[in-house]
């Protein structure tokens, strides 16, 4: 396990401009011989020059095609693409705590097949993200975990790490994007595996647009926390 290879998978739409930082800022925290794999849909993306560059300095960074559509069809394929070990998503928009990275592969390699960056857990902090949002996303996860029981103080954050033998057990069933870190973690924990968490803080964006879409996506989110809640409940009540 503490040999395992570790890989970060980084979905991107014209990262352009904060792609460059994200490196310079993750760099410091990952352990050596990390790879970063980016995950773009087509090649006038301007995340790619970036990525090319970073390539040419020596950097352990590869470019990966998106083999589907959008968010979703590119963390699936990221995802996929990884054979073995841990597997830590992050969006290249500088929200991710990467200080936290280091505490997320101890809980790794103590057990977790899931590790949760978690914002609502003790000694978290989310930074904007607009109240609506955050405030659903709070309400959710704190109350999905004390009424269910369910292992994670925050189910929406995509700040996670992942064990790629875990992932190969499981069908991915999103069709939105973002949720599929909910539904992922969900099934984990369904499946008897062990998920930690670690406190992490979060950031709204300063640069670029989010792919984000609220109305779209609440439904799924909503889908899932319910699927959750019913879990959770009948094994408190069986």
């Amino acid at each position: 396990m503490p040999g395992a290879l570790f890989t970060v998978v980084v979905p991107v739409y014209n990262e352009g401009r904060n792609f460059r930082a994200w490196w310079e800022a993750a760099e410091r925290h990952l352990p050596a011989g990390a790879e970063v794999r980016v995950v773009y849909d087509f090649e006038e993306d301007d995340t790619v020059p970036v990525v090319r560059e970073l390539a040419a300095r020596g950097k352990n960074v590869t470019l990966l095609k998106n083999s589907g559509r959008k968010v979703l069809g590119a963390l699936t394929t990221g995802l996929r693409s990884v054979a073995e070990g841990p597997i830590l998503v992050s969006m290249a928009d500088l929200s991710d705590d990467f200080a936290k990275i280091p505490a997320m592969l101890d809980a790794y390699r103590a057990g977790a097949k899931v590790v949760v960056a978690s914002r609502y857990m003790k000694g978290g902090r989310q930074e904007g993200g607009g109240l609506l949002k955050a405030g659903l996303s709070r309400l959710g996860g704190v109350t999905l975990h004390h009424l269910a029981g369910f292992p994670a103080h925050d189910a929406t954050n995509n700040f996670r790490l992942y064990d790629a033998g875990f992932l190969k057990t499981i069908e991915f069933e999103s069709t939105g994007g973002f949720e599929l870190a909910f539904e992922i973690t969900l099934k984990a924990w369904m499946n008897g595996q062990k998920v930690a968490e670690v406190p992490a803080s979060w950031r709204d964006r300063v640069s670029g647009q989010s792919r984000f879409d609220l109305v779209k996506w609440l439904p799924k989110y909503a889908g899932l926390w319910a699927q959750a809640l019913a879990f959770g409940l009948r094994r408190r009540w069986t």
